[in-house]
């Protein structure tokens, strides 16, 4: 862009901002325009789809920036695109030449929308609403076309607030209530405007760049890469308490066990945390009204330094007596995010076996204990080797791994975890972007169990997911079941760029890239394809706006040569008799009816993408499905509802944050206890896998190894 163009559309901006005061101006930090340089070297350079930093590229970083702040198209007006569209071609310019004021100023507008229509949703509160109307809020607005009036966004708007309220009215709430909750909903809002820092803004514009790119590569700030460690590692240093922002308090929302915290016997869930200070003697900051992250940032520490905390009780109101409470920060192991074992007791034919269930939510590795040569680094595959150990000591009868939304993590623990169950040998193949085509394997001899065998996927079992399901079903080691996984068939590598800045202190934050493509040991990629399973069981999901398919900029399907392998066995001459046994039970299960209908139900809904906006349309859908329920409820054979309670299923038309703590935490609860109807399935699947071997020898060759 001309310099003369570019600051025509900056100052247009500028003024157009300048009609309101309720969002603050954000501006470039020093330090993002030679992140952005060196992010762009990185990705430009090394990605395994090479895209030029050009026009082209820029027109879609600007489509995905668009998107990333207003996918819904419920801020922008048609106006304000085409106030922008100089920058359509110039954000590769403002990259490469190190000057971010267009993305910042077109997220100030942004923030500046928000402003407007949450003040005007406000207003709507005023004079309440006619119920008695036929008409409809269409609540997913992504494929619709950008408003060209003032006039049609305050009708959007109007029946967005109008189903805020019907959603509480129905529920039971009066109007006075209802004003007064969603009053403080839109003052809410209104007041985290001021909270939106400029790292925020630069690494929404960095995701838009990289994942113009390639679906899975993004940018980390600081902050962000800080968060991504403690994911892969399971563990951080600080007091054990996870935290949450309620009315402007940092609120206690449950002590993870072992930690600090819990051990005190000071604090408990409700908790309000008001100020933080640092070892003996800091002084004491106030943290009300922080950010939650802000607030996280300032609790936790250093491992064996001490914290002290300004602590409201959770039964003392606003002028309560406050309590002071020291906590020396340790290292906290995320248990709840570890690899956990259950048994399942499957009862069919006069026949009891005993199913392990190992259920793994994400493939995690202390990568930097590892280096270091710690003996006991955390490590997803010894977390799973330690539980079949348990389990045979259980005396199971087949092992199911139920990896649905793992969304995958260390490709070097899917390779290990695969050996644990197919020995030594080839599990994946990795094609970089010369092309060169390396294999991975297994090399440790050790095999932790060689007994019946399943897999357990969904549409979230996404990369090392589908290594580790894929390689089981190339092998013929277990059966797969489930649903067709992500698709995800692309291997992502993290580039410090303080380390290629030789920064001595995090200033420039991570670039995340895809660096190859992984192939399955028959030749084939789950990359759009995903795995698919054995046996299928129902999903409630939309695979269109789910999953690698869904991604414009999706590497194609492809495949090369087989790596050299030995299958251990074949388990396709049994699949047959597998989904026979499996159709005949479930067409007589209610629970799995039940499933059934709510699918249908969630199809329905989806497509018609509106609900009515007239109460008493609205209430009889809300006793129907009540009655329906209840029903199921009543009818289920051991009494446990198929689904969540009829009570925390109806819409109370809350936020989780505007509930007390007790009510959120019994939604949680109800949901994490509901019966698990597709893993109960599969359990049954393999338990039926467990009677074929075990009868019927001469189906499978070498099913074990």
């Amino acid at each position: 862009m001309k310099n003369r163009s570019l600051w025509i559309l900056l100052a247009f901006t500028l003024a157009a901002l300048n009609t309101t005061q309720a969002a603050q101006q954000l501006a470039p930090l020093e330090q993002q325009p030679q992140a952005a340089f060196l992010s762009a070297n990185v990705l430009s350079r090394y990605s395994y789809k090479h895209v030029s930093l050009d026009d082209n590229l820029s027109v879609q970083i600007f489509d995905s920036y668009m998107k990333s702040l207003d996918g819904e198209k419920m801020f922008f007006l048609r106006a304000d695109l085409d106030r922008f569209d100089y920058a359509r071609t110039r954000l590769d310019d403002a990259i490469l030449g190190k000057d971010l004021r267009i993305p910042f100023a077109i997220f100030n507008l942004y923030q500046q929308r928000i402003a407007e229509r949450f003040v005007y949703a406000r207003s709507l509160l005023k004079t309440g609403f006619d119920f008695k109307k036929n008409e409809s809020y269409q609540y997913s607005r992504k494929d619709a076309s950008w408003p060209t009036s003032e006039s049609e966004l305050n009708d959007l708007w109007r029946k967005r607030v109008k189903n805020d309220w019907l959603r509480l009215k129905l529920a039971g709430k009066d109007d006075k209530s209802i004003v007064e909750t969603l009053g403080k909903r839109y003052d809410r809002t209104l007041d985290s405007l001021s909270k939106v820092k400029s790292a925020d803004v630069f690494q929404a514009f960095m995701n838009a760049y990289a994942m113009s790119i390639d679906p899975h590569a993004s940018y980390f700030g600081v902050r962000a890469s800080e968060e991504f460690d403690i994911s892969m590692k399971l563990s951080l240093v600080g007091i054990g308490a996870s935290l949450y922002d309620k009315d402007e308090y940092t609120t206690i929302k449950e002590l993870l066990a072992g930690g600090p915290a819990l051990l005190s016997g000071k604090l408990k869930p409700g908790d309000r945390i008001v100020g933080v200070a640092q070892g003996q003697n800091g002084p004491m900051v106030e943290i009300m009204g922080w950010r939650i992250d802000d607030a996280v940032d300032l609790i936790r520490g250093a491992e064996d330094t001490v914290v002290r905390l300004d602590v409201l009780p959770a039964e003392a109101g606003p002028d309560g007596k406050h309590k002071l409470i020291s906590l020396v920060r340790k290292k906290i192991t995320l248990e709840n995010q570890a690899a956990k074992k259950s048994v399942i007791e499957v009862k069919e034919a006069g026949v009891t076996r005993r199913i392990g269930v190992i259920s793994l939510p994400e493939f995690y590795q202390d990568f930097a204990a590892h280096q270091r040569g710690d003996k006991d680094y955390k490590s997803a595959t010894r977390d799973v080797s330690r539980l079949l150990g348990e389990l045979k000591k259980d005396k199971v009868d087949g092992v199911l791994v139920d990896l649905r939304n793992n969304g995958g993590g260390s490709l070097d623990e899917a390779v290990q975890m695969t050996g644990l169950f197919t020995g030594k040998g080839p599990v994946l193949q990795q094609r970089d972007s010369k092309g060169k085509i390396t294999v991975d394997k297994d090399t440790d001899t050790g095999i932790a169990w060689t007994g019946p065998l399943a897999v357990l996927i969904n549409r979230g079992s996404a990369s090392a997911s589908e290594i580790f399901a894929a390689a089981i079903q190339d092998y013929g080691r277990g059966i797969v079941i489930g649903a067709t996984s992500f698709g995800k068939g692309t291997v992502q590598t993290v580039a410090d760029l303080d380390q290629l800045a030789n920064n001595d202190k995090p200033e420039f934050g991570e670039v995340k890239l895809t660096i190859a493509q992984f192939f399955r040991i028959n030749g084939g990629t789950t990359q759009l394809r995903g795995v698919t399973p054995d046996i299928s069981l129902p999903a409630m999901i939309d695979t269109e706006e789910f999953g690698e398919s869904s991604y414009d900029n999706a590497l194609p399907w492809t495949q090369i040569k087989p790596a050299t392998y030995t299958p251990t066995g074949t388990l396709a001459g049994i699949v047959p008799a597998l989904t026979a046994s499996h159709d005949k039970r479930v067409s007589h299960d209610k629970d799995f009816k039940y499933l059934l209908e709510d699918i249908a139900e969630f199809d329905k809904l989806r497509r018609n993408n509106q609900v009515s906006l007239n109460e008493d349309v609205r209430r009889k859908e809300r006793e129907a499905q009540e009655a329906r329920e209840k029903s199921r409820e009543q009818n289920s054979g051991d009494n446990k509802s198929a689904q969540t309670p009829a009570s925390a299923l109806q819409d109370d038309g809350m936020l989780s944050s505007e509930r007390n703590l007790s009510a959120d935490l019994a939604i949680e609860n109800a949901s994490k206890n509901a019966k698990d109807i597709l893993l109960n399935e599969a359990a049954h699947i393999l338990s039926d896998e467990v009677g074929l071997l075990k009868n019927n020898a001469r189906l499978v060759v070498g099913a074990t190894p």
